[in-house]
């Protein structure tokens, strides 16, 4: 272990004052790197036997009209939430090569990867191919078919991902198109969270709510993007949107250490500071909490074309529904226990309902008897719910569904990503056994029993931050990144599991995911 010490000089912390940082959070992120992060306990994996919850077909239509009644009641306050500030250049990284040839010839073609191959093959497929096309003859004066006709494949991919043309490596996923529908239209996935959230339903004052956190290079774009096109979409689903944004803090930034276990600094002598991974968005979503009693969370890339959107927007009602059953029953326990009326049958009603719900398994206590315990069940349920769609695991990278063992000795439903597990064998096998996979599907619930919103941040695990090895200007250096957005960050909700479809979760990580058939095949479907 390095010295625990405080490594800012006053230049440091005027510098990272500047960034919004104080010196005892700089010094925290020096003892998490320097000391390392906690591990979670995880007792076993999360499964249909204990865990994870099975909606029978006979009990979905009580959750999704319990959804539908809320959501056109006048007391409804619904959100999505929507991470969208991830770059577009790690989808398009397999092409980055082509762009190193020194010029561009017939014969190139044989050095190329399966992967590169198949999208010159198929790139009259994508969505964004009459605008690759209309960029290569304002630039070239040829179409892209000539262009890899004659092996010009560089200055194709020069016209995709460089300014001279689209500039997709500089731009956010969310940008960028995914879906060509029969009446010319293209969307883009940041639209297609706009389409999907207009099915999910709208208020009674006919307004859907979408927020989007953004990139502040791309902002400006981002907004111009969909204020431009979302009135047709207004027109389609008959709703109006209202649309907010945010960008991730400066001062969520977090500093690195190098392999002498010193601050880690650029060239010119200044803290590195680096981003502080979706974590730090906790902050904006605890923002929104201001304003919404409810939020949907799921991931920019992971959507579909209308004529499939059908299974993704049923799911979220229905898991829509469940939260709000849920907190029904832990309002009415919680308002009991603040009126004093909690009998010992009561108190055993809400032992085995922590129990069978959110998997938290509590003991009477021995020590304080009945008043001691009733406290600690005020203190867990008193806590923000989240209900999270589990797909079942099909070898994705990322995190699953885990029963942890808590400090005083109760359990609870976590995210576990592998980063985030000890290395000994025993929990790497507990971790591999996971039957389920967390596709970023929540529905989250953001106010009290009594109508006020959760500080989120006090529900958040500090320690249980990511630490990894980067590279900087050749050198190796340690980095942190706050605790996930759906793993420490809400170490302290209670959570539900619930199986869901898998085809809930079709993700776009690489371009080539693109040509899938459930997004290459819309223009044989209709609106």
């Amino acid at each position: 272990m390095f010295e625990n010490k405080f490594p800012f000089t006053d230049d440091d912390i005027a510098y990272l004052a500047e960034r919004g940082i104080s010196p005892d959070e700089a010094q925290r992120q020096y003892n998490l790197l320097s000391e390392g992060v906690s591990y979670p306990q995880i007792e076993a994996s999360a499964s249909l036997k204990r865990g994870v919850m099975r909606i029978p077909d006979t009990e979905k239509g009580y959750y999704l009209s319990l959804w539908e009644d809320y959501r056109s009641s006048t007391s409804a306050s619904v959100v999505r939430f929507v991470p969208a500030s991830g770059a577009a250049s790690r989808m398009f990284q397999m092409l980055f090569p082509v762009l190193e040839l020194a010029y561009d010839n017939s014969n190139a073609e044989s050095l190329f990867t399966n992967e590169q191959k198949r999208f010159f093959e198929d790139v009259d497929e994508f969505a964004f191919f009459m605008d690759l096309n209309e960029s290569c003859l304002r630039n070239e004066w040829t179409s892209v078919a000539r262009l890899i006709s004659s092996g010009k494949y560089a200055t194709v991919i020069q016209n995709l991902l460089l300014s001279k043309g689209l500039d997709y490596a500089n731009l956010p996923k969310g940008l960028i198109p995914f879906h060509n529908y029969p009446n010319g239209v293209v969307r883009s996935a940041a639209m297609e969270h706009l389409a999907e959230s207009a099915m999910i339903g709208k208020d009674i004052r006919g307004k859907v709510s979408v927020h989007f956190t953004l990139p502040e290079n791309s902002k400006e774009k981002f907004i111009d993007h969909l204020e431009r096109h979302k009135g047709e979409l207004e027109d389609t689903y008959g709703v109006i949107y209202n649309l907010s944004y945010s960008t991730q803090l400066s001062s969520s930034d977090t500093i690195a250490i190098d392999s002498s276990g010193n601050v880690a600094r650029d060239n010119n002598g200044t803290i590195l500071l680096r981003p502080g991974g979706h974590g730090a968005l906790l902050r904006n979503l605890s923002a929104l909490s201001e304003m919404y009693d409810i939020a949907f969370i799921k991931n920019i890339d992971n959507v579909l074309p209308d004529y499939l959107k059908g299974c993704s927007v049923a799911t979220q009602k229905l898991l829509g529904g469940i939260l709000l059953a849920v907190q029904q029953r832990v309002n009415h326990y919680l308002k009991r226990i603040a009126d004093s009326k909690v009998p010992h049958s009561l108190m055993e009603e809400m032992l085995v309902f922590l129990k069978e719900t959110f998997c938290i398994e509590l003991q009477i206590s021995e020590l304080g008897g009945e008043k001691d315990t009733i406290e600690r069940i005020y203190n867990k349920l008193n806590r923000p719910i989240r209900v999270c769609g589990m797909v079942q695991n099909q070898g994705e990278p990322g995190g699953g569904s885990f029963i942890v063992k808590e400090a005083d000795g109760s359990t609870s439903l976590q995210i576990i990503e592998r980063s985030q597990i000890k290395k000994d064998d025993d929990s790497q096998k507990i971790f591999s056994s996971g039957a389920y996979f967390n596709p970023v599907l929540l529905v989250c619930s953001l106010h009290d029993y009594k109508g006020n919103k959760f500080e989120l941040s006090d529900y958040a695990n500090p320690k249980m931050a990511f630490l990894s090895e980067k590279s900087y200007e050749g050198k190796t250096i340690k980095a942190l990144e706050h605790p996930g957005l759906w793993n420490g960050a809400m170490d302290r909700w209670n959570t539900i599991f619930v199986e869901v479809p898998p085809c809930t979760f079709s993700p776009v990580k690489t371009v080539l995911d693109l040509l899938r058939p459930e997004h290459t095949m819309v223009h044989t479907k209709t609106d």
